[in-house]
C-alpha cells in the first residue's frame, strides 16, 4: 500500500471533527462556570465579608463542588459532554489532584493517595513556579537596564 493511498484510507476512516460544536460547549460551560463564580462572589461580598474574603470563599466552594463532583464520579461526564469549558484552571486543577488520590487510594494512604496525588499536578506546580520565577527574573532585569 503506498502512502497516498493509506492517508486516504485514514481520512475516510476518521469521523469529521465537531470543533466548532466542541469550542461552543467549552466557551459556554467555562462562561457558565465564572458567572457561578461571580454570583458566588457577589454573594459573599453581600453577607458582608470583605473582597479577600469573598475571593477566597469562592476558590474554596469551587474547589470543593469540584472535590465532591470528582468523588462522586460525575465531573468526567461533565468533562466529556462539555470538553474543555471545565478544566478552567482551580476547576481543572483541583480535578487533577483529586482524580489520582481517589484512583489509587485501594495502594494505600502512603504510597497510594499521598504519593499519586500529585502526578498530574505536580509537573503544573513545578512549571508553574519556575516559568513565575523566570518572569520575575526578566522583569527585575528589564526594569533596571530600561526604567
Amino acid at each position: 500500500m503506498t502512502k497516498e493511498a493509506y492517508q486516504t484510507l485514514s481520512e475516510q476512516a476518521v469521523p469529521p471533527s465537531k470543533w466548532l460544536r466542541n469550542a461552543l460547549r467549552a466557551f459556554c460551560t467555562g462562561g457558565a462556570i465564572c458567572a457561578m463564580a461571580q454570583l458566588f462572589f457577589h454573594g459573599f461580598t453581600i453577607l458582608s465579608f470583605s473582597e479577600t474574603e469573598a475571593s477566597l470563599l469562592v476558590n474554596l466552594v469551587l474547589i470543593g463542588a469540584t472535590t465532591l463532583l470528582t468523588g462522586f464520579g460525575l465531573f468526567s461526564k461533565l468533562g466529556k459532554f462539555c470538553g474543555a469549558g471545565t478544566f478552567i484552571p482551580i476547576t481543572g486543577f483541583a480535578n487533577a489532584v483529586v482524580s489520582p488520590a481517589i484512583e489509587y487510594r485501594t495502594e494505600g494512604l502512603i504510597f497510594g493517595t499521598a504519593a499519586k496525588m500529585f502526578t498530574v499536578a505536580g509537573p503544573v506546580l513545578v512549571f508553574g513556579t519556575v516559568s513565575s520565577v523566570a518572569m520575575g527574573m526578566l522583569r527585575l532585569l528589564f526594569l533596571a537596564f530600561f526604567a
